[in-house]
């Protein structure tokens, strides 16, 4: 079965909040986007909301309710306290945790698993426990004991940083190369009964390259690539590229 679709709607966020103006909608252009055939939304909503509005989880909660039951709500973010508060909040199916810094632009590393496997499984038990899948931000060539500890954290899945293989856009050599590091590590993951996701920078032209090298890939997360696309073919149009690209 190919990997699912979550449609990342940070970027859709932070054109609206150019301006004191509700367009464009952030539930509107995810109702298009699940209708086209996506299985999820994703969000991050960081402390300073400079894109998702912590008022935007629950609207975009009530849509996968209301219109898109099936859908998955996936909701991103470092585990402070008012994160976890949000989240828990408003039930999403899943939970990706990231080690970010509230200052940085984007996501751009994973969790060392060795030196916070502690921190992380607490908040692992707190999220499992009202029902809610987590999944842990990992590097692309996280080794065998990181995720190891990953894995003892209690966590369902991890999701790949893909970072690296997206800046190798021009380099077919260094992309194949990144791609590799990825099967490998997601081949590790797996063997430790991990689920695996992906995310970062992902396009319709390198999604096919890694979901053949990773047929057990469970969900991608996409967010920048995917809605620069939707300024070119519209977000309907770019949501069916996207899926047929992990159609392999």
């Amino acid at each position: 079965m190919p990997a699912k679709l979550s449609v990342n709607l940070n970027a859709i966020a932070y054109l609206r909040n150019r301006r004191d103006l509700p367009w464009p909608s952030v539930t509107g252009i995810g109702a298009i986007a699940l209708e086209a055939g996506a299985s999820g939304l994703t969000v991050h909503p960081r402390p300073d909301e400079r894109h998702i509005r912590h008022a935007d989880v629950p609207a975009i909660r009530a849509l996968i309710d209301d219109r898109f039951a099936g859908c998955e709500f996936n909701i991103e973010g470092y585990p402070s306290e008012d994160f976890l508060a949000l989240a828990i909040a408003n039930e999403p199916e899943q939970v990706t945790l990231v080690p970010d810094d509230p200052a940085q632009p984007t996501s751009d590393h994973g969790w060392d698993f060795l030196a916070h496997r502690e921190f992380l499984k607490g908040v692992v038990d707190r999220l499992r426990d009202k029902g809610i899948r987590v999944s842990l931000f990992a590097d692309p060539d996280a080794g065998r004991a990181q995720l190891e500890a990953a894995a003892a954290t209690g966590a369902q899945r991890v999701e790949l940083y893909t970072g690296p293989y997206g800046g190798a856009h021009d380099d077919p050599d260094r992309a194949a190369a990144a791609c590799e590091t990825l099967g490998q590590t997601a081949d590790i993951a797996r063997s430790l009964g991990l689920g695996v996701n992906a995310g970062h920078d992902l396009t319709v032209d390198n999604l096919p390259a890694l979901a053949r090298r990773i047929p057990h890939l469970l969900e991608v997360s996409i967010g920048h690539g995917l809605t620069a696309d939707a300024l070119i073919h519209g977000m309907a149009a770019t949501v069916k590229r996207f899926t047929a690209a992990l159609t392999v």
